[in-house]
């Protein structure tokens, strides 16, 4: 089949680098799992140690989420059939909602049907024509997205360098003051784990009259008192305007929200698209999260494992030589630096057994490419200790340490 360069598959049809990856044997994407028991999965029919999940208190496999999940369907189905907005609203919402919000302490929640779609349907809903939308450079794709959406309903979109708070003022401050300014942050960085300086970000936000939002999809369950994330962790929950999370990690689940003041909750409510004309999250997803809610309420000391967990390994890591990110969450993240011998690296990994996430440009920066590792609670030390003896085999082997 012949195209042009401007045919709209060209750029399909020339794309070949996965194929390529793939002829190596050394594609590490869209593996499929067979069986999954939280720390340890099946792969190819094998058993593989887990090192990539962002299951952080292991409860996707815990008896009580999945009889919760099983009892949803028995009594309202398997879907809601219809958006929150209409038909599609449970009493399983509102209770979510609630326990949610007071968890985090906030006045209120709203929940969206994916984490991607919270921050799409928050940043555009809330950021509008003459308003301004501030973002991290390394903030999530999902946060990129809301606000690429916003832009395009002509709110301005205006990116400050990665952790700089001066490059942020800067940018603040040519913004005029009368114009609405939301501030959009990871709390814990996805491909790093690093964790925000809120304090610092929160002088320059408070300088400038701004309103910030806190992505803490890879937070809560995580940092924190209790695991109730970013604001708590360090104790600015008074600040922090609105905090978005997710149910595709640690609540064990598939969904997202956002928590803030009852008056913003209720406006992103009647007006955000993502809710208006999305059908609404399904009676297993609510049911799951709240019963991995319930687990997290009242087994604390689950964080309290997955940190030492992560404690374990950063300290193993730099042991055997190998360079790390170094931050206080459950991601660990293994600098390889090229891409040819992260792959290679990602492979030899797998067939001792252990799965980790390979990251490479454009999503980290060149000579980043990187093994991006993250824990369990339920990890064991017979887990970790086989996840140092195997990097510290292949690192050798390949020249890394």
């Amino acid at each position: 089949m012949n195209f042009n360069e401007n045919d709209l598959f060209f750029k399909c049809y020339s794309f070949t680098r996965a194929d390529e990856v793939k002829a190596k044997g050394l594609y590490p994407y869209f593996r499929p799992i067979e069986d999954n028991e939280g720390p340890v999965v099946q792969i190819e029919g094998r058993k593989i140690i887990m090192a990539g999940s962002n299951n952080y208190l292991g409860l996707t496999a815990h008896p009580k989420v999945k009889e919760a999940a099983i009892n949803a369907i028995k009594k309202y189905g398997t879907g809601c059939s219809g958006s929150r907005y209409l038909t599609g609203t449970l009493d399983l919402h509102i209770e979510l909602e609630q326990r949610l919000a007071k968890f985090l302490g906030y006045e209120a929640c709203l929940l969206f049907s994916t984490g991607f779609q919270t921050n799409l349907g928050v940043i555009s809903t809330l950021v509008q024509k003459g308003d301004y939308v501030i973002s991290d450079k390394e903030n999530h794709a999902s946060i990129v997205a809301g606000c690429l959406l916003a832009k395009g309903g002509y709110a301005e979109f205006v990116r400050y360098k990665h952790g700089d708070f001066e490059d942020l003022e800067k940018v603040l401050s040519q913004i005029p003051q009368d114009a609405g300014k939301l501030v959009v942050t990871d709390g814990v960085f996805s491909v790093t784990g690093e964790i925000v300086n809120l304090p610092e970000l929160l002088k320059v936000v408070k300088k400038y009259n701004a309103r910030l939002l806190v992505d803490d999809a890879h937070a809560i369950g995580v940092i924190g008192p209790q695991g109730k994330g970013t604001a708590h962790y360090w104790d600015k929950l008074e600040e922090v305007d609105l905090t978005m999370g997710t149910f595709s990690k640690t609540f064990a689940s598939l969904g997202g929200f956002v928590c803030g003041p009852e008056r913003v909750i209720n406006y992103l409510k009647h007006h955000s698209p993502a809710i208006i004309f999305s059908a609404s999250p399904t009676p297993a997803s609510c049911a799951s999260a709240l019963a991995a809610l319930d687990i997290l309420e009242e087994h604390p000391e689950l964080v309290d494992k997955l940190r030492r967990n992560s404690d374990k390994m950063r300290k193993g890591f730099k042991e055997l030589g190998f360079r790390i990110v170094e931050n206080e969450s459950a991601i660990v993240p293994v600098i390889i630096g090229d891409v040819e011998m992260s792959f290679l690296f990602w492979r030899k990994l797998f067939d001792n057994g252990v799965f980790v996430n390979t990251f490479i440009p454009p999503g980290v920066p060149p000579n980043m490419s990187m093994m991006r590792t993250s824990y369990m609670a339920t990890h064991e030390d017979e887990h970790l200790d086989r996840i140092l003896e195997v990097f510290e085999i292949v690192g050798k082997e390949l020249g890394i340490i």
